[in-house]
């Protein structure tokens, strides 16, 4: 062990209380909202937390992983727990355990920025979409995401995972009421497969927004009536292959690509 190293604390037993909390946090999508902290688990997703200066308040490793563990991310929480690999497996929630994870504190939720662009979900439920979504928002600079009742949990492990690190350097607020919208300062853009502007009409004539809010409905019911009632434009992608929708990750990242490249020569 590198002197280093916080010196880790063995736990053998699956009944101490805070490998509990933590198989909660692993297997639970809501449960971070009671505890206050979260679970991530491997590699990326700490490397990531990492580099934009998030440390983890714990770090748990496999007795078998701790070794060729430490001298990485041996100083990367403040506090370390080694357990028996078995104990490890039985805690992960992955079909192959990462080897290590680690607990951190929920930031504390922030006010809205009103000028930041944004992207509104309104109740899209899949944590794949979710995650997959808010990764597309961070690379076209869409740094705030607020997340209507009805949307999946943005720090549940699942969406954790979808979004490959992009929770970091992103601006979340979750279980919103639509009227918390009323805050922003940009124009809305909502989505449609049979009614508005072309997004590459928009494109072409360099007449689409940017910094703006673009929302993004639930899978199979789109916006709610009264969130594109508020929208300053509707907007449609071209599918000329004929399909008749597109997946709501897909669309997203069409349209904050969009966006993000629009005044771009």
């Amino acid at each position: 062990m590198t002197s280093s190293a916080p010196h880790p604390q063995l736990i053998s037993s699956r009944d101490n209380p805070l490998l509990k909390e933590v198989k909660r946090l692993a297997h639970g999508s809501t449960d971070y909202r009671k505890f206050g902290r979260f679970w991530a688990e491997g590699d990326h997703l700490v490397r990531a937390a990492l580099l934009r200066g998030v440390h983890p308040a714990i770090g748990i490793f496999s007795e078998s992983f701790w070794p060729l563990a430490q001298e990485k991310y041996g100083q990367a929480a403040a506090k370390n727990i080694v357990i028996p690999d078995a104990l490890y497996d039985g805690l992960s929630a992955l079909e192959s355990p990462a080897r290590m994870g680690f607990v951190f504190d929920l930031p504390t939720a922030a006010p809205i920025q009103a000028e930041l662009a944004t992207v509104v979900l309104d109740r899209v439920q899949d944590a794949g979409n979710v995650g997959a979504i808010l990764r597309s928002a961070s690379a076209f600079g869409f740094k705030q995401i607020i997340a209507l009742k009805g949307t999946a949990a943005l720090w549940s492990p699942k969406v954790l995972r979808a979004g490959m690190g992009a929770h970091w350097g992103l601006h979340l607020l979750e279980s919103a009421e639509l009227t918390a919208l009323d805050q922003l300062d940009l124009p809305l853009l909502v989505t449609s497969s049979h009614r508005g502007d072309f997004l590459h009409q928009l494109l072409q004539q360099r007449v689409l927004p940017m910094p703006c809010v673009w929302a993004l409905g639930h899978e199979g019911q789109g916006i709610c009536a009264e969130l594109e009632a508020r929208a300053n434009q509707h907007v449609r992608i071209a599918q000329p292959g004929g399909e008749e929708s597109l997946n709501v990750a897909t669309a997203a990242a069409i349209c904050l690509h969009a966006s993000a490249t629009a005044q771009l020569g």
